[in-house]
């Protein structure tokens, strides 16, 4: 049977931290940023935690 392949997508979104959990970058932080103001664009800089309702999901992506 061939080995199991990881999302690679998610594998590029995702990582995994010491304990356990998965963190990720905040979203609307792309582009248009000259509208937004600099203490929004500053918060958005900060990883945030995958939810415990989509765990799973993202676990079954990465293969964890």
């Amino acid at each position: 049977m061939p080995k199991m392949k990881s999302n690679r997508g998610a594998a590029k979104r995702f990582k995994k931290t010491a304990s356990g959990k998965l963190k990720h970058r905040r979203n609307f932080k792309s582009h248009i940023l000259t509208k937004k103001s600099p203490k929004r664009k500053r918060k958005l800089r900060k990883y945030k935690y995958v939810h415990d309702s989509d765990m799973q999901r993202v676990k079954d992506m990465l293969l964890v």
